[in-house]
């Protein structure tokens, strides 16, 4: 703890010393993971306190079956995904709780006739088949969550299927002196920029609300200042410089009129004096039709 700067604080559930080893050597150079008892990690840590008051903050999570990762690398997230790609699959074992849905495909099976009492007690339909017993349609047997049955894990040993996969699970991150949630690794540049910018506007408009001078709010303050001495400029006779340009534009507006392309004709071109006028022109007139009505009864 001394040498390394940087903690991720990861989660070993259902790893076993195989899975342990080879992440170990995919960090190695970069990081080291080290696991411990949670007792003498909070002794070691409460003993250092005086003179590392802001490993305090590391303590409330040091609990549950978690490893200390150690680096100096600035970029942690390589190393969380280092951490996180080693994944194994493993089976669905009786009594753990299921970190996914487990999804039985429709299909033929290699089970012998004889196991189709046991997936008629699973409420599973299913059909022989050659043989061999197929199931007849999708089956959701485990929801996300729910404790794994011995009824269930023994099915999906008999079918092979290993539904879980297990790996290294990130808690949290300490980084030269302050611990957050793993979460703050994925938060970029762009992302704290645009926090930053959001609390500005907020400082602002609580500034010009209350009246009271900041730098977040002085750029508003001027323009709305520019604001009113534009419009009392061109209300009145008075001008100054900035205000020129403005009330030229008012002027003469056809000068400032951009070259846009209209319905194919361009708007640079000699505009009509009146063009409501020469709108209603083009309009065809409209024939008023005569009421002649009915020549015979509708109804026979």
């Amino acid at each position: 703890m001394q040498e390394n700067s940087r903690i991720l604080i990861v989660l070993c559930d259902n790893i076993g010393s195989s899975h342990m080893q080879k992440i170990r050597r995919e960090l190695r150079g970069q990081a080291t993971l080290l696991m411990g008892k949670n007792t003498m990690i909070r002794k070691v840590i409460r003993l250092h306190l005086e003179n590392h008051p802001e490993w305090d903050t590391l303590l409330p999570w040091i609990t549950g079956n978690i490893g200390l990762v150690f680096t100096n690398d600035p970029d942690l997230k390589k190393i969380r995904d280092i951490c996180l790609a080693t994944k194994v699959p493993a089976a669905a074992k009786a009594g753990i709780k299921a970190p996914a849905d487990v999804v039985i495909p429709k299909g033929i099976t290699t089970l012998e006739p004889t196991k189709t009492c046991f997936l008629q007690a699973l409420n599973i339909a299913s059909k022989i088949n050659r043989g061999t017993i197929e199931i007849l349609q999708d089956v959701h047997l485990i929801k996300k969550g729910d404790k794994v049955g011995s009824s269930e894990s023994t099915l999906l040993q008999m079918l092979d299927i290993r539904p879980f996969e297990y790996g290294l699970q990130m808690v949290a991150v300490y980084d030269e002196g302050s611990t957050s949630e793993a979460s703050i690794i994925d938060t970029t540049d762009e992302v704290i920029l645009s926090k930053f910018l959001v609390g500005i506007g907020n400082v602002a408009s609580l500034c010009m609300g209350i009246n009271f001078p900041s730098i977040a709010s002085f750029p508003h303050v001027v323009m709305n200042g520019f604001k009113n001495l534009l419009s009392i400029a061109l209300s009145t006779e008075y001008s100054f410089e900035k205000a020129d340009i403005f009330k030229e534009m008012v002027a003469n507006p056809n000068a400032y009129a951009s070259s846009v392309t209209v319905s194919g004709v361009q708007s640079g071109s000699t505009a009509s004096a009146n063009p409501e006028t020469e709108a209603e022109a083009e309009e065809p007139p409209i024939e008023e039709e005569e009421d002649e009505g009915l020549e015979f009864d509708l109804f026979g």
